[in-house]
């Protein structure tokens, strides 16, 4: 009778080995995306460094960095001496990836693409990397809530809008087709100004007048690079556009916007009230899920 009491505390043991060996177990983090979405599941208690894209939650932050998304070094990596690597799909060079895998590091990379649609999906691929299936398919079922709610909208006033990546001396750098950021305007609503170019391309005073943009949207630290409002409005040609004409602007936070991780919703939402606000729109936005 007492055989089936010690295979259980056997396997109650092996379990309890297994739980211990997992919590001990180093990861890296690579991706701001990923390190957002694993801090959404309660998941980055193992996270021991993370790369210079992971600004977000801020206690990340104070993780030693790997170095930058796209052009890691194999070196950089193991010297934090890491277990396991969650990372999206731009990790690379694909050659360090390759030399990670041949040394025993387990590798978890996280392929989506750069739509709205794909965050549900990324957040459940994560949780499925991380053994959090339930908070997952919970988290990945409100953000696709607040992504319907947001389609569902009554059309804004016919705008368009001029997406300022980010800045370069006298010559701002805007967002096309074929971007997040030009995903991010028609899911509010809004008109790119710059569709006909594809890719983000610096942008002159005859084109920002030939262009007509009404409505300035630009990240708060590229705007304080730029030196402010005031900086912005004297650009060659802005003062010629409806939008410097009538100092229309809105300021996001870029990464939470732009990288389709779970602020994204809400960061969608967020841009949308304002865009309702500056065209005097009726504000459909303010009862989101």
């Amino acid at each position: 009778m007492k055989q089936p009491v010690r295979l259980l505390s056997g396997v109650l043991l092996a379990l309890l080995f297994s739980l211990e060996t997992s919590a001990s177990e180093r990861w890296v983090v690579l991706g701001g995306d990923i390190a957002e979405t694993l801090s959404a599941l309660k998941a980055d208690i193992n996270l021991v460094a993370r790369d210079d894209t992971v600004l977000y939650p801020e206690t990340l932050t104070a993780l030693p960095s790997v170095g930058y998304l796209r052009q890691l070094s194999a070196e950089s990596v193991l010297s934090v001496q890491p277990d396991r690597i969650l990372a999206n799909q731009h990790a690379g060079p694909k050659e360090v990836l390759e030399q990670l895998d041949a040394v025993g590091v387990t590798l978890d990379v996280v392929s989506a693409p750069a739509t709205l649609a794909a965050i549900a999906e990324k957040v459940r691929a994560v949780g499925s990397y991380t053994d959090r299936h339930e908070q997952a398919n919970a988290l990945a079922q409100t953000l696709t809530d607040k992504l319907e709610y947001l389609a569902d909208l009554p059309p804004l006033p016919s705008t368009r809008a001029m997406f300022i990546l980010q800045h370069s001396g006298l010559t701002p750098r805007a967002a096309g087709r074929q971007t997040a950021a030009h995903t991010a305007l028609e899911a509010v609503g809004l008109e790119n100004a710059f569709a006909a170019m594809e890719g983000y391309h610096s942008v002159g005073a005859e084109a920002l007048v030939r262009e007509v943009p009404e409505l300035i949207i630009m990240s708060a630290h590229g705007l304080d690079a730029m030196g402010g409002p005031t900086a912005l409005w004297q650009l060659p040609g802005m003062a010629l556009t409806p939008a410097g004409q009538a100092q229309r602007l809105i300021v996001i936070d870029d990464q939470a916007l732009l990288g389709f991780g779970p602020r994204a919703p809400d960061q969608l939402l967020a841009l949308r009230q304002d865009a309702e606000a500056l065209l005097n729109a009726s504000p459909t936005a303010l009862a989101a899920p």
